[in-house]
């Protein structure tokens, strides 16, 4: 121990880290037998199957192909028309932070076309999970889009009311 106290103290911290390096413990992974359990992984194809089905019966309640729901930034451009939205609200999902906002809006315009208010919207947005399958699988009709300027007609117009 006295001779390493005469050493600089740059050298007994490089000869420290080196005996530091050589201690360490090292386990083989390659002799432990099977490699984890197969049920996170079904788990989340059966979630990401029910959100798909979701999605596909909500567009197909809306009028529009079904299999538009899978195929990507299609399906966006089949959901901004779902909800009266312009085309170029696309490029705007492509934006980082600017996205969030932006399917956060389409989602409450997509509650508000089925009937619903903006609390089941922000259901759709942060708990897709559990308000898609509602909106698919539910009760919901299509109302038109909630988006819609009145003048593009895309709205559904109310029968006239008798006086």
């Amino acid at each position: 121990m006295k001779s390493l106290l005469k050493l600089p103290l740059a050298a007994f911290c490089l000869l420290l880290s080196i005996h530091c390096l050589l201690a360490q413990e090292t386990t083989d992974y390659t002799t432990s037998a099977g490699g984890g359990s197969p049920v996170p992984g079904i788990i989340g194809l059966l979630i990401g199957l029910l959100i798909i089905v979701a999605m596909w019966k909500v567009f197909t309640k809306a009028g529009q192909p079904g299999w538009a729901s899978i195929i990507p930034i299609y399906n966006l451009y089949i959901w901004c028309k779902i909800v009266g939205r312009p085309w170029w609200w696309i490029l705007l999902m492509l934006i980082p932070f600017v996205n969030f906002i932006v399917a956060i809006i389409l989602c409450i315009d997509m509650a508000k076309s089925f009937g619903k208010g903006v609390g089941f919207g922000i259901g759709l947005a942060l708990l897709g999970l559990i308000f898609w399958p509602i909106l698919g699988f539910g009760s919901a009709q299509y109302q038109g889009a909630a988006a819609a300027e009145p003048n593009q007609g895309a709205a559904v117009s109310q029968p006239p009311q008798s006086v």
